[in-house]
């Protein structure tokens, strides 16, 4: 690796555009709600849920959340933050919205980042004689993320898993006063991610991690989307994390949100105190 490579900032692969929308139920005023007035509630809220489940393009999924900071996680796939922003605005349609207010929401994309990829075509084109910026570089550099990006598709644009927990939380690299991940090198940043991804690996067949860039999109740098058949893998994959040098010296963890997948004919079980059944 050379001396520039260190410099160039990596390049990363985006697909779906993901909204994370977090929902708390008003418990007190549902239960006054006239019983007909809440079954046409239901009704309507089931078939919309059911409606964006399966666009024609991208995928939604519901989760019953654990613990105080929200009752609901809805998850939206979509190509654009266009159909994010139409899927967000049906919702708030519907009479049950009236009823569920929301606490937090995360917007992302989905991303690949490409350190290694990113380093050696450096190499290999400054082997070849190309300048850096040139037209023919350019030309190169092109060709090469649209190879990639054709390659990658099917990680781009994923399909929601199926399994019945979801982990999700948002993260950053610190840019603290003694510590600053963007001011390391990038062969030394290289480096750290190659050992991160080694130990997720260790978990493949346990765990489907989808992660999400949200620089100028949100609040934090990236979300990480986790789903599994048990949920304890989840503590087991982020313990064992924790002690590698990218995440013990760099690592800034967000508010972490677990749940149980809700299918849109499980709703009414839902607003009846009902914990989703295993299908």
């Amino acid at each position: 690796m050379t001396d520039q490579t260190k410099a160039i900032v990596p390049e990363t692969l985006e697909g779906w555009t993901i909204l994370h929308e977090i929902f708390r139920v008003d418990w007190a005023g549902w239960k006054k709600v006239p019983l007909d007035q809440k079954q046409r509630s239901l009704s309507d809220g089931k078939a919309f849920l059911e409606k964006i489940s399966k666009p024609i393009e991208g995928q939604s999924a519901f989760f019953s959340l654990l613990g105080h900071k929200g009752d609901l996680l809805f998850l939206h796939f979509r190509k654009t933050f266009d159909e994010l922003n139409e899927v967000e605005l049906g919702f708030r349609q519907l009479a049950l919205a009236d009823y569920l207010f929301e606490t937090t929401s995360y917007v992302s994309f989905v991303e690949l980042g490409l350190y290694e990829m990113t380093a050696k075509l450096f190499d290999d084109l400054m082997s070849k004689g190309l300048k850096p910026s040139s037209e023919e570089w350019e030309a190169c550099w092109k060709n090469e993320m649209k190879e990639q990006r054709e390659r990658m598709k099917g990680r781009l644009y994923p399909s929601i898993p199926p399994d019945r927990y979801l982990c999700f939380y948002p993260m950053n690299k610190r840019r603290g006063e003694t510590v600053n991940w963007y001011v390391r090198s990038m062969e030394e940043r290289q480096r750290m991610m190659r050992d991160h991804g080694m130990i997720g690996r260790k978990y493949t067949g346990q765990v489907t991690q989808i992660i999400s860039g949200s620089i100028a999109s949100d609040d934090w740098e990236w979300g990480v989307d986790l789903f599994a058949k048990d949920p304890l893998v989840f503590k087991k994959l982020i313990y064992e994390m924790r002690f590698d040098e990218a995440s013990a010296l760099y690592a800034q963890f967000g508010p972490f949100y677990t749940g149980l997948r809700l299918e849109p004919s499980q709703l009414t079980g839902f607003f009846s105190g009902k914990s989703p059944p295993t299908l």
